[in-house]
């Protein structure tokens, strides 16, 4: 699959406008969910207070759920074309999942201190949902462990398939087994979610806000990645390779070398020998003909009168 196609929203002369675009729109729904949970929805009749963190807490989660699927397409295709634009693709969603599901869990520690007392407990919803972010983890370590980049993107992409099979089972881990966790709110089995109408509102606004900025984290993020990988000109490489070929020191040393070499050929002292080399200049050329002492014959001698 041919590689120097543009990315939609990447290349092209208004790819960074489009992104600021999604942006903004991420903002603005944002701003707009979070005045509705804060200040339009009802306070829930049991938890208080503390229940309008539901409107951060499932918006990450949603994220984080978004995130992976993207990880799974996007491993799904490079192994079928081993095109690396869908590398990266797989590692700026990977990104974005760890970190939402790094927010979900501080989340809901907050929140399960002021509904259960506690930061932590030993749920089937919040073990499943460490091990996700664990994975995910890994899979992103796993890239940097072969010499070689190509095995560890397929050594990623294959992880990365495997690990989405942990997402059903964090969401559905509460109806599976018995949870502190309070039941799923939307994705729910049943056909009606229990919750407020108004509630439900936010909270969808939210859901809405929050996959809006997800994307324009995972296109920024893409952006960067594809941005460090652009092919070099021509004459960026030859500069760099002559640089690199430049390394070598061209000074004093070699200057002092030559002259102990010519003060053996001609019986001289160092001081006026070295006087002589200096007139010589320090090119590439001037280095590959300066011998050693012994393959070089000494010059000739105008007999005294």
């Amino acid at each position: 699959m041919p590689t120097s196609q543009p990315t939609p929203l990447l290349g092209g002369r208004r790819a960074a406008a489009d992104r600021r675009t999604v942006g903004w729109a991420g903002a603005g729904l944002g701003a707009a969910g979070l005045v509705t949970g804060l200040s339009v929805a009802p306070t829930d009749a049991v938890q208080g207070p503390a229940q309008r963190l539901m409107y951060l807490h499932v918006p990450a989660a949603w994220t984080a759920y978004l995130a992976f699927f993207a990880v799974l397409v996007s491993s799904v295709a490079y192994l079928a074309w081993r095109d690396p634009r869908w590398d990266r693709a797989a590692r700026a969603a990977a990104e974005l999942g760890v970190g939402a599901t790094v927010l979900t869990v501080v989340l809901g520690a907050i929140w399960g201190r002021a509904a259960w007392d506690v930061w932590w407990a030993w749920d089937p919803r919040l073990v499943s949902t460490v091990a996700l972010a664990a994975v995910y983890l890994g899979q992103l370590a796993l890239r940097w462990t072969h010499g070689d980049p190509a095995r560890g993107a397929r050594s990623a992409a294959v992880l990365g398939i495997a690990g989405f099979a942990l997402v059903p089972v964090v969401h559905f881990s509460v109806v599976w087994w018995r949870s502190l966790h309070q039941q799923a709110t939307i994705l729910a089995p049943r056909t009606s979610p229990p919750i407020d109408a108004v509630m439900l509102a936010a909270l969808l606004l939210c859901l809405a806000a929050a996959t809006v900025t997800g994307a324009w984290l995972f296109l920024r993020r893409l952006a960067i990645l594809e941005s460090h990988t652009e092919p070099r000109t021509a004459g960026e490489a030859r500069t760099e390779s002559c640089g690199e070929a430049r390394t070598e020191p061209c000074g004093e040393a070699r200057a002092e070398a030559r002259a102990d070499s010519y003060a053996e050929a001609r019986g001289g002292s160092r001081a006026e020998a070295r006087g002589d080399s200096h007139t010589e200049p320090c090119t590439e050329a001037g280095v590959a003909g300066a011998a050693p002492a012994g393959e070089r014959s000494a010059p000739a001698r105008v007999p005294a009168r």
